[in-house]
Formats: C-alpha cells, sequence, structure tokens
C-alpha cells in the first residue's frame, strides 16, 4: 500500500523535478561555492516542514521527523556541487549551462533534485513514517577534501543519530528503471601525487651541456607502469596513471624542470602507500642517475567506498516491491572515487548505481565528466520511489543498541 503510495507520488512532482534539475543545470556551481544552489534547495524544503541545519558555509542537512514513534534514524545523501570545465551536447540545448567553465558532467544536477523529491514524497507521508529521516545535500564531492568528510567532522549526524545511509550516482551504462548494486568494495580510493624533474636547463642543439627533465620524465612514466603489473599481487586491483605533463616552453630549450600529476587508485590505503613509495624510489633512481633530483608529494584522497551486505539486501528487497524498478548486480568494482566513503567509515550503508542511460537522452553514450554526458530524467521516478520506499522497510536500518 505505501509503495503505491510513493509512486503516485513519485509521478505526482516529477514535473517539478525537471524544472528544478534543469534550473540547477543552467546554475551550475564549484565545490564549496554552491551558494545560489543551497539557497534554492532550503527555499524547497523549508515549506515542506523540515528542520533545515547548515552546518558548512554551503550544503545543508534536512530533518523530518515521522509520525510513528521508533528507533530508526535513516540519512539519504545527495552531492550538489558542479565540475570545473565547459559543457557541449546537443540533447542538452535547452538547459546548457549558462555559467562559463563550470557545467554539471557528472550528473549531480539530478542527485540534487532526485533527494528535493523524496522530500516532497516524503512530508505528504509524514505522519506515516516510522523514527526520523536525515537528508543531506552535500557540497564539494567533486574536490579535495569532500563536503562529506567535512559534514562528519561538524558531528552534526553523529548528534542526529543516524543509524545507516544510502546514496546513489547517475550511471551511464544502466537503463533507467535500473539500480545497480555490489556487495563490499564498489568505488576505490583516489589519491594523487605531484612529481617533478629537476634538472639543468639549456639550449636544445647542445643537450650535453644540460641535464634534459623532459627525456628523464619520460623515462620514469614508462618504468613506473610496471609498478601495478609487477609489484602488486595480481588479485589485488590497482591503478597508476599520469594525467598532467608540463615542461618548457619552446623547441629550442631544454626547461629547468618538468612537472607531472598523476593519480593512483586502490581499495586499500595500505597498498596505495607501497605504491607511492615505488613512485618515489623509482623516480628517484632515474633521476639521480642522469644527474636530476626529483620533488615529489603523495596527497591522499578519499577512502574507499565499501558496501554494508545488510544494506544492500535491503536496497534489493526494496526494489523488489516497486513496480517497474529493477536492481541488478554491479559486475565488478569501479576505480572512480567518492567522497561517501566518509559516511561508510562511521555509519553502515550503501551507494548504488541509478540507470539514466537511454538512446533519448543521449546519455548511454558518454561516461561521467565528459563535456556531453547527460541523464535521462526519468530515472528520477526510480531514484525517488527506491529511497522514500527504503525509509518504510523496517531492515534499511539497524539499531544501535
Amino acid at each position: 500500500m505505501i509503495n503505491r503510495q510513493i509512486e503516485e507520488l513519485a509521478h505526482g512532482v516529477y514535473d517539478k523535478l525537471v524544472d528544478l534539475r534543469r534550473h540547477f543545470h543552467r546554475h551550475p556551481e564549484l565545490s564549496y561555492h554552491e551558494f545560489n544552489t543551497t539557497q534554492r534547495i532550503v527555499e524547497e524544503l523549508e515549506p515542506l516542514g523540515y528542520e533545515v541545519h547548515r552546518p558548512l558555509e554551503t550544503g545543508c542537512i534536512a530533518v523530518l521527523k515521522g509520525g510513528v514513534e521508533a528507533d530508526r534514524v535513516l540519512a539519504l545523501r545527495a552531492d550538489i556541487d558542479a565540475l570545473p570545465m565547459e559543457e557541449e551536447g546537443d540533447y542538452k540545448a535547452d538547459f546548457l549551462s549558462q555559467v562559463p567553465g563550470v557545467a554539471h558532467c557528472c550528473g549531480h544536477d539530478l542527485h540534487t533534485a532526485n533527494l528535493l523529491g523524496v522530500a516532497h514524497i516524503l512530508s505528504s507521508l509524514q505522519e506515516q513514517i516510522p523514527g526520523t529521516v536525515v537528508l543531506i545535500f552535500q557540497p564539494g564531492e567533486e574536490k579535495p577534501p569532500g563536503g562529506a568528510r567535512l559534514l562528519m567532522e561538524t558531528g552534526l549526524l553523529q548528534r542526529l543519530g543516524v543509524q545507516a545511509i544510502y546514496g546513489l550516482h547517475s550511471y551511464p551504462y544502466g537503463q533507467v528503471g535500473e539500480v545497480s548494486l555490489i556487495k563490499g568494495p564498489m568505488m576505490a580510493r583516489p589519491d594523487e601525487f605531484v612529481l617533478k624533474v629537476i634538472g639543468k636547463g639549456g639550449h636544445a642543439a647542445i643537450p650535453q651541456k644540460a641535464i634534459d627533465p623532459v627525456v628523464i620524465s619520460a623515462q620514469i612514466i614508462t618504468v613506473i607502469q610496471s609498478i601495478v603489473s609487477r609489484s602488486v599481487n595480481p588479485l589485488e586491483s590497482a591503478v597508476v596513471t599520469i594525467g598532467k605533463i608540463a615542461g618548457g616552453t619552446v623547441c629550442n630549450v631544454i626547461p629547468d624542470s618538468v612537472i607531472m600529476l598523476g593519480t593512483i587508485r586502490s581499495f586499500s590505503e595500505e597498498l596505495s602507500e607501497r605504491i607511492s613509495r615505488q613512485i618515489e624510489q623509482t623516480a628517484t633512481g632515474i633521476a639521480n642517475a642522469a644527474g636530476a633530483s626529483i620533488a615529489y608529494e603523495l596527497i591522499k584522497g578519499y577512502p574507499a567506498v565499501v558496501n554494508t551486505p545488510w544494506a544492500v539486501d535491503a536496497l534489493e528487497q526494496t526494489a523488489a516491491g516497486l513496480p517497474g524498478v529493477r536492481a541488478v548486480p554491479l559486475a565488478e568494482p569501479i576505480m572512480a572515487g567518492e567522497d561517501f566513503a566518509f559516511y561508510q567509515q562511521e555509519f553502515p550503508g550503501s551507494y548504488m548505481y541509478l540507470g539514466t542511460g537511454s538512446p533519448q537522452a543521449g546519455s548511454d553514450t558518454w561516461n561521467w565528466h565528459h563535456p556531453c554526458y547527460n541523464t535521462d530524467e526519468r530515472a528520477m521516478i526510480t531514484g525517488m520511489c527506491l529511497m522514500a520506499a527504503l525509509v518504510f522497510n523496517p531492515k534499511s536500518t539497524q539499531s544501535k543498541s
């Protein structure tokens, strides 16, 4: 009965959510600068009867106490920030970003609108809600240290007594109506490093008088690619990628230095640190052999996203009771990172991928962070229904007592 009410309410608020999603899409804001986005969210929540908290400068936490007394505090999370990039795409012609160099090319606009839809549904069903619901509209997912970490450090979620937390992300490889789930490790920890090779500049026609950091950097890049294949257990997952290399200004001058930016992806902090040490040692050896030196810095990113098995079971059970919603297994963990992991360090819960791919929306072709990335807005029906129904599933939380 409650699931039917949820479905009817989701369809009733859908058109409003499409407008909201497109509003956020047209007016994206970068991490920790989501001031207008936050204001719009608060304007939507307060008339619905939510108690709104602002523990950080941007983002907010909304609390709704249900009419059924129960020892349950369930949290649902959406991230609200956009990416520093230009947007493209004919499919989005009516709502392309109007902010130069900023775009919602990761789906956070849909995440935000979806959770606002959940807020509307739960407000209408407040008297039937067992316990308390906490809705997290989180800033700064795209940029370390991560809005999730900053929110956890305020202690507000702990004081509210959160017992379990759930979040979702748009997923271009899943069809509308699907939610992809996996128990245990789901997303990797995305550590970063900065490596500077310091040589000796000179004229390109007289290389013997210089110490060429470009050539040394090329050797370092080639050799460190073998760290994963030859120093990491094949049963463990790891990736080392150099994403940027910069050095020199013109063709006939050997520069003094070259800077490289890279990332280490793994599911273990210990493994990441071990790979980092090998990168530094390898780079030092190659540079020293050529008469150069290096400067190296490891920048630790988010922890790995690891889903609680019983929370995944609760998601599957909830999806099974919703018409048109299908839970499918995620074939394998993904090496992308997500600061949702900071919540999971203290609260059990699960992250999930919401299928948003379809030819109609041109959303089944481009991956996250591509200028043409788009989401099929019909996926919000699935997302709203699943998140709202979780609130009424007693197995979606476990009492701390």
